[in-house]
Formats: structure tokens, sequence, C-alpha cells
């Protein structure tokens, strides 16, 4: 008896030993609505020590395309994540990276390759939803059972921020004030020759503090279609207005272009009075691709040899050997004479940048104000980043569809480093601004 009583208590033996059930995991991402210019602090619990988690970012732009990102992590021994402090082992990137998801954002497989995540429209939030998977699932493959998630809000711009659409005499474009009376710095904000109003920096800018101006300087609106020739009375015109705007500090205001933008930067710190700080990302020393006219005075255009450009077998083209050589003497009429400038420039690099030889473009640079006995520039250059260095976060793009050519094109840089560049240079560049504007 005293068996058969032994044998029907040992099931509740066993019940007392079953370990308590396990809470469910659970993810939190803080802030869950903050600048997009911002780290957000990623942590999962409720894990077991050890477990092996894959997590993803999905988000989709204006048009409805999907952009994802995966990391392979391992819970602590207390089954917690902090993405702060712990490393990726594999997927999109690995090491401890606080925004890896995020930057790491590519199109999804059933998209089409070589696109970009940029807002089209800054006034609506970029939604992300970070989502926590069981094991490990390599990119592109399906991911196992969803144990957390959360979703993110990516704000363009700060409550309070205004955005007013420009028709001033020939001016086109889109004004972004912070909120308060000011006065605030001015800047003038520019892309490259893809064309049309790109905002998303502008109105960043604009919730850092500064009158943010992103200028289109063509194929938007009235604005020519093609970019065959530039009148530097456009840019004159464009920073008058907002020198005068009562919401601007004086005396002069700043400006900021990526790429072709860049280097018009370039030519109105030189020719425009009004212009006293230039941020130039990638640019050329020389005027490119379009003549530049400023009253009598005309600087032509470096031109794009076809015949240099290279196509790999997945049909990515390399256009970076194409661009004419501002150094050979007969190119001389299109340097930019940028000794003649009073004011400040910040020179930033990608030395991966395989769109153009931008590091080369700054060495000259550099070299022709030392000539003339400045000393008016400071250069930020980045081992392994690309071409288009945008504000921290951005979702790298080693190749992007050209919109000009219509083909995919190398614009070079490996991730991480190009993150890591992303960060510090808007760190960089608002200092800079400030410094020089007030």
């Amino acid at each position: 008896a005293a068996m058969w009583r032994a044998l029907a208590a040992a099931p509740a033996r066993a019940l007392l030993r079953t370990p308590p059930a396990r809470r469910a995991a659970s993810l939190a991402v803080s802030p869950a609505a903050g600048p997009a210019d911002e780290r957000v602090e990623t942590r999962v619990a409720g894990l077991s020590p050890g477990q092996p988690v894959t997590l993803r970012a999905v988000a989709a732009d204006d048009r409805g395309c999907l952009f994802q990102s995966c990391a392979h992590y391992r819970a602590d021994s207390r089954g917690e994540l902090h993405l702060g402090t712990d490393a990726s082992h594999g997927g999109d990137y690995t090491g401890v990276e606080p925004m890896g998801l995020f930057w790491s954002l590519a199109p999804a497989g059933m998209e089409k390759p070589y696109q970009r995540l940029v807002p089209r429209n800054t006034g609506a939030p970029m939604k992300v939803e970070v989502l926590v998977h069981q094991g490990h699932s390599l990119p592109g493959s399906m991911p196992g059972p969803v144990v957390a998630k959360a979703e993110v809000q990516r704000l363009f711009t700060a409550p309070g921020v205004r955005r007013i659409r420009l028709k001033e005499g020939v001016v086109r474009g889109s004004l972004f004030l912070p909120p308060g009376d000011g006065p605030f710095p001015g800047v003038i904000d520019m892309y490259g020759d893809e064309g049309g109003l790109i905002e998303f920096r502008s109105s960043l800018l604009a919730t850092r503090g500064f009158a943010a101006l992103s200028l289109p300087y063509f194929d938007f609106e009235d604005l020519p279609k093609v970019m065959k020739e530039l009148k530097l009375e456009y840019f004159e015109e464009a920073a008058r207005f907002l020198q005068r705007h009562p919401k601007v500090k004086g005396p002069g205001v700043g400006v900021i272009g990526t790429g072709k933008g860049a280097e018009l930067a370039l030519s109105m710190m030189t020719f425009l009075p009004e212009v006293v700080a230039a941020v130039s990302i990638s640019g050329c020393s020389s005027n490119t691709v379009a003549d530049l006219h400023y009253g009598e005075m005309t600087l032509p255009g470096l031109h794009f040899d076809m015949k240099k450009v290279s196509v790999s077998e997945s049909g990515v083209f390399d256009i970076f050997e194409a661009l004419d050589d501002p150094m050979n003497p007969a190119n001389s009429p299109s340097v930019i004479p940028i000794e003649k400038a009073e004011g400040h420039f910040l020179l930033v690099v990608g030395e991966d940048d395989r769109m153009w030889k931008s590091s080369l473009y700054a060495e000259l640079a550099i070299k022709r104000l030392r000539q003339h006995g400045k000393e008016n520039f400071e250069l930020l250059s980045y081992p392994g980043a690309g071409h288009r260095i945008d504000p921290p976060s951005t979702p790298f793009c080693q190749v992007a569809m050209d919109r000009v050519l219509g083909v995919p094109v190398l614009g070079g840089g490996e991730s991480k480093a190009h993150a890591h560049a992303q960060e510090h240079s808007w760190g960089k560049i608002q200092e800079f601004l400030h410094l020089h504007l007030g």
C-alpha cells in the first residue's frame, strides 16, 4: 500500500518540480515616436537565457514599396537583449549597432532592387515595425514565429515646424521654419542631378533650429525640365529671399548641398556675398555637366565620357572614371575660383565614393585655397563611406537607380562605415553652421 501511495504521489511531486511557465517575450523601442535623426533604444526581455532570435525591421515608402532588414542576436543570461550593448552575430550587419536595423533597410525580395528609402512627404512619420522571431533566419528566407513586436514612428518634422511652399519671383521650393519667434540661422539645402524637390534634410534642419530652404533647380513645377544650363541669378534670388526673411538671423546665410548641389554651394559661396558658410557633401571643385552663367561670366561644365563607363555582369554602371579630368589644363575654365570666397567651407567626403572622385576634388579645393593663403575650410573625410552622405539612419544604398540615366549606378561605400559617417557628419555640419551663422 505504501508503494502505491508513493507512486500516486510521484506525478504530484513531478508537477511541483516543473519550472513556472515562462513569461511572454516583450520588445520595447523608445522613443516610440521621435526625430528621424535620433537613435532609439531597443530592448527585448522575457527570452530564455542564450535563446537565439532574429530581429527584423519592416517599413514601406510613400509608394508602398516594402523595405526590410534583419540581424541575429542571442539573449543574455537573464533572457534579455539590448541593441545598444549586445552584438549582432549575423544577418544584414554584425557587431554592436544600436541603429543597424534602420540603416540596413533595403528593398524586400519581391520589390525592384536599387530603390532608396527616403520620404517624399515629410509631414507624415515613417512607420517602422520591429519584430522578434524565434531562431536565426537568413536575410530573404522565411523567418521563424514572431514572439514580440513594436511599431516605431520616425518623424522628419518636429511638432510646430512650419512648411511654406515657395513661389517667390522665379524661386521655387519649400521653406521650413522652426517653432518660436526666432530669428534662426538660415540655410539653403540642395541635392544633386536627380532634380525635383527633396525635403527631408531641410525638415530635419528646421527640427534642429535652422530656417531651411529646400531649393530645387530643375524638374520641378515651372523650372526647366532638364539641367542644360544654370543661371547663378536664380540661386542669388533664393539667398536674398532667405536673408531678408523676418525669421532669419543675418547678416549672411549658409548653404548645404550634395553632389551637383555641393558644387553649386561652392559657386554660391564664391560669387554671392549673401552666402557666408557652405557645406559641400561629395562635391566637385569644378563646375560639371551644365554651364553655369552669372552676368557676363560662364563656367563651362565638365562632361561625362560614356565610353569610360564600365558595366558589371549584373548590369550596374560604374561611372567613377567618366568625368573629364579637372586637373587637365584644358579644363581650367571650369574650375570654381573658391579662393575669392570670404566665408567658410566644410568639405564632407566618403573615401569610397564611386560616383566620382570626391576625395580628390576636396584635395584640389584645399590646395587651391592654401595656394592663395587661405585656411577657411574644414575637411571631414570618411574611410569606407560612399557618395550620398545623408542625415543619420538614412538607409545605406550602395547601388541606386539613376533618375536621369534610368540605370543602376554604383555609389560605393560599405554599409557600417557609411552609417557611422552619416551620424558623425550630421553633428559636425550643425556645429559648423551654428558657428558661422550664429
